[in-house]
């Protein structure tokens, strides 16, 4: 089941420019070792789905998986050979608005060599550049 809101307030939304890095989400918060953005760009709850079915089937139920990104951002198309005008498209599909530095996927309690080899399965998945990174040690 692929993610969606359950509620919106309008159905289409604007395209947007994706500008600037992740000033938000941009560390590791819940678990051990992330998974982080290098580039711009959208990522469809398709894709998030299959980087959870493919982070759940590399870690076999042990450790915990956090999902850091949700997708709120409606993308509109037009079917093919339709002649210009006559509006806005309908919504295809849902997708998360990703910036660079954006942390997407976490994972906690199992050992760094086994969430890299995890985490290097997920980063396949994505549709742009990735980089595996850990949680700094807090001070204080």
């Amino acid at each position: 089941m692929a993610l969606m809101p359950k509620r919106v307030k309008y159905r289409k939304s604007h395209r947007g420019k994706v500008k600037g890095n992740a000033l938000r989400g941009n560390t590791v918060s819940y678990g051990e070792y992330g998974l982080q953005s290098l580039d711009a760009g959208w990522l469809s709850a398709q894709v998030i789905e299959a980087g959870r079915i493919t982070a759940a089937h590399a870690i076999r139920g042990e450790g915990k998986l956090f999902i850091r990104v949700f997708p709120h951002k409606s993308i509109t198309a037009i079917p093919l050979e339709t002649r210009m005008g006559k509006g806005k498209g309908e919504p295809e599909y849902w997708a998360c608005v990703v910036k660079p530095g954006m942390v997407m996927f976490e994972l906690g309690g199992i050992p760094e060599e086994a969430a890299r080899i995890a985490l290097a399965k997920v980063a396949y998945k994505m549709p742009f550049r990735c980089r595996f990174v850990s949680r700094r040690p807090s001070v204080g």
